[in-house]
């Protein structure tokens, strides 16, 4: 749709609005259903239903109102306002259970409706549910609280209305600067955004106003956890725990932090001893589950993970997890309770989206292909429905890295940086092998393996920056920036990373992503090396098409878009060995597969290593892996991986026409 026939469609349903306002419901409800022949934009039918429900509804016609707002929650089933309609309609109809779980269901939904809670507080005191009764006030109470301004911001984060949201808390806190509520729900939406550097500002600063604020810490903290920033973190969790001591989340948030500063033992031990104290909330037992997965101890995982879905039946994760082991086979019931949850209208989309996941897993087990293929599809469509991403986005910034990061630049600017040679970054695209190359070099003596660190990531977010029309500075600002800054920024990226080291003199950073900033760590890490680790594309781009990410690959939830981010990724690295010869080692996994010690001793030489046996017995080295393909290079080298593609090749023409092969 055009913007010109948008914005006439956003006028017409202002002037319905007016009319329900000014309570002329019958002609409201004969605008809305003819607007609705005019315009075939899912977004602007709902918004139309839910008018017409609304002026139906004040009419006193709940039948025809009941029939439009089940067509607008066959639209939309997560509409909260949705939901509450249906409640106030059930209402009207005198059917209170049917309005209870339609109130309590927009609630979930949407925890900043009054008018939800409201209603709901006269049910309960109706029905003598004393404990909701108080449970519903205090959230009502808590919303009552919030300045107009900033309730109006929540309702609008929690309808997905996010750049409206950020928009009138930004002029919210241009107004009241050290609005501490104010600004965390400004990293909230950050966090959503996935503009984390904004976030975690936002919070430290908050933090500083108010040090005896809470849920500014705790929501801080959390946001270190998901960027890996465990070290601080850790400093912030003690924190907490030094106001609440007996607070089990506070406690769990700790045990992650262990987790990810590779302290697997006493984290596996904080989680028993949480669980001890209470065993009845599925989260923690899959906390535990991913403590054990990572310390390579699967069956205790698994355990861990059942325990999580016998609790809560409905949690996805669970069962993501279990097929996420990749060595879990689920039994016959445990798909059909899979199936049925993916028909429940109640269950969160992340949910939902994780059992379409898991039961394509199990279906490929069993070499069902098409059953597989149509959960993985039903998955990925829905994740990419509710992530925004945009390939153009990721097409440009390599345009602008081509573009800015020249032969000259580097000619010019190339010996600023730090020169320390410590890191060995692996690049590429997930699900390339980079995880196999990264047990090979871990298991050398001088070489400690890591994570997919942030590090890079957050400075080149910083060195973006953001202005009023959201142009990014980076990388054009590598040319103008002050010399100093290149061996400040190496300098800082040692001392940030040494927390996940043990005492071996070279460590892997295995961000995927970071093929996008090779200009910029050759600028502030002249002496590091950096390894492509690269797959065929079509085995490659499936193999990610299949698998759920925790956070960071949004491109990988279409074919198309998954296709296209190939392509970039190769123009990309083309140019890098053109403007930077010799400074990224290349690797095929097939190459791996076919000759192991032929490219073990490649990589050593590239990293001014000895050859080690050890190298070749990657299988046998202990140390903690929190990627997917953990269980994998825990076993010898094996190549029925290659080819799986094959069985779904009937499936595939549109990433096979977005990578030019047929």
């Amino acid at each position: 749709m055009d913007k010109a026939t948008s914005s006439s469609t956003d006028m017409q349903l202002k002037a319905i609005q007016q009319l329900i306002q000014s309570a002329k419901f019958i002609e409201a409800i004969k605008q809305s259903k003819l607007l609705l022949t005019q315009t075939t934009d899912k977004q602007h039918q709902i918004e139309i239903w839910y008018l017409i429900t609304v002026a139906q509804r004040y009419a006193q016609e709940y039948s025809p109102a009941l029939k439009s707002i089940k067509t607008l929650l066959a639209l939309d089933q997560s509409h909260s306002r949705g939901n509450q309609e249906q409640g106030y309609i059930y209402l009207a109809l005198q059917k209170e259970k049917q309005a209870t779980k339609a109130f309590e269901l927009a609630v979930k939904l949407n925890p900043s409706l009054v008018a939800s809670w409201q209603e709901l507080i006269q049910i309960y005191h109706q029905a003598n549910l004393a404990d909701k009764v108080q449970s519903a006030a205090n959230q009502l109470a808590k919303l009552k609280k919030l300045p107009p301004a900033l309730l109006a911001v929540t309702e609008l984060m929690h309808d997905g209305k996010l750049l409206k949201a950020e928009q009138i808390c930004r002029h919210f806190l241009q107004n009241n600067k050290r609005h501490v509520d104010g600004m965390c729900l400004l990293a909230e939406i950050g966090i959503e955004l996935k503009i984390y550097d904004d976030a975690e500002f936002l919070l430290a600063s908050a933090i500083e106003l108010e040090p005896s604020h809470i849920y500014a810490r705790s929501q801080y903290l959390n946001l270190l956890i998901r960027l890996g920033k465990y070290k601080v973190a850790e400093q912030q969790v003690e924190k907490l725990l030094s106001i609440q001591e007996n607070n089990l989340s506070y406690k769990i948030a700790k045990a992650n932090v262990l987790t990810g500063l590779g302290k697997i033992n006493q984290a596996i031990t904080l989680f028993e001893q949480v669980i001890a104290e209470d065993d009845n909330i599925a989260g923690f037992h899959l906390q535990l589950g991913h403590a054990f997965k990572a310390q390579g101890e699967i069956e205790q995982a698994v355990s861990a993970y059942q325990t999580a879905y016998q609790l809560n039946p409905s949690y996805g994760d669970a069962f993501w997890s279990l097929a996420n082991t990749k060595t879990y086979r689920f039994t016959d019931d445990e798909i059909s309770h899979m199936q049925q949850e993916q028909t429940n209208e109640a269950l969160a989309i992340d949910d939902k989206v994780q059992f379409y996941f898991a039961t394509g897993k199990a279906f490929e087990d069993r070499e069902l292909f098409e059953q597989a293929f149509a959960a993985y599809q039903q998955g990925n469509s829905l994740k990419q429905q509710h992530n925004g991403y945009d390939i153009t986005k990721t097409e440009q910034q390599v345009d602008e890295q081509i573009e800015y990061c020249t032969a000259e630049l580097f000619d010019i600017r190339s010996k600023l940086g730090f020169d320390a040679p410590d890191p060995i970054f692996i690049v590429g695209l997930p699900r390339a092998g980079s995880t196999l190359l990264e047990q090979i070099l871990a298991s050398h003596s001088q070489v400690d393996g890591t994570m997919e660190l942030h590090n890079i990531l957050g400075l080149a977010s910083r060195l973006r920056g953001r202005n009023a029309k959201n142009d990014s500075q980076y990388p054009k600002n590598l040319s103008t920036l002050q010399p100093e800054y290149f061996q400040r920024f190496g300098q800082q990226f040692i001392n940030e990373t040494r927390v996940y080291r043990d005492k071996a003199p070279l460590f892997i950073d295995k961000m995927p992503n970071n093929f996008l900033h090779i200009g910029l760590i050759k600028l502030i890490l002249p002496n590091a090396k950096i390894i492509d680790a690269r797959r065929a594309p079509m085995a490659c781009c499936f193999s990610g098409f299949k698998q759920l990410f925790a956070e960071g690959q949004d491109f990988s939830y279409n074919l198309e878009d998954i296709g296209r981010y190939y392509q970039a990724y190769l123009k990309l690295m083309a140019h890098w060995d053109k403007v930077l010869p010799n400074f990224v080692l290349r690797v095929k996994h097939e190459d791996v597969v076919d000759d192991l010690e032929k490219q073990v001793r490649r990589i050593l030489a590239f990293c001014g290593l000895t050859f080690e046996q050890s190298c070749l017995d990657f299988h046998k080295t202990k140390r903690s892996i929190k990627t997917p393909s953990s269980e994998q290079v825990r076993q010898p080298i094996y190549k029925s991986a290659t080819e799986q593609w094959r069985h779904f090749e009937s499936h595939l023409a549109p990433l096979k026409k977005a990578l030019n092969l047929g």
